[in-house]
């Protein structure tokens, strides 16, 4: 019979909440390529998409992480190690990050790639200089936090082999 510990179930909801918060995140890259040539007045609604899975289910999954986090480094007497703190750092950064400087831009873009739709009439779509902007930004620091949930994934591997 399979004995599984609290614990153990806390991890896997740890790994799963990584997995649903930021497993979509990598595919945006791929989502914007083909709407914008396909169909890029279907852009704003796509924004509105991932600023939708940006506060109903990254958030919360970072939340989630943080929670399973702090559970699994208590329990398993881990918080001075290295992968522990850099992970929790990561967290917080990323938390931060989604909340006080993605969201804000996430709301202009969907408002600036709406004004350049309506300006546009039926004619074809031409996006202005901000919504180009705020695409590349978005997108870069999008890509850096993507980064760091590899290198924390790495860490957290890593940190079994010692």
């Amino acid at each position: 019979m399979l004995a599984v510990q609290f614990y153990e179930v806390v991890l896997a909801l740890h790994i799963l909440a990584v997995v649903i918060a930021f497993g979509a995140t990598f595919a945006y890259p791929v989502l914007l390529g083909v709407v914008t040539k396909a169909d890029p007045r279907a852009l704003p609604a796509l924004y509105r998409a991932l600023h939708a899975i940006s506060q109903r289910v990254i958030m919360p999954g970072v939340a989630a992480i943080l929670v399973f986090g702090i559970y699994l480094a208590s329990h398993l007497h881990l918080w001075s190690s290295f992968f522990v703190q850099w992970g929790l750092g990561v967290v917080i950064v990323i938390g931060a990050v989604e909340g006080a400087y993605l969201g804000p831009r996430e709301k202009r873009l969907i408002e600036v790639a709406d004004a350049d739709l309506a300006a546009a009439g039926e004619g074809p779509v031409t996006f202005g200089a901000e919504h180009d902007s705020l695409v590349k930004r978005i997108g870069g620091v999008g890509a850096l936090m993507d980064l760091l949930v590899v290198i924390t994934i790495f860490f957290m591997v890593a940190q079994t082999g010692s």
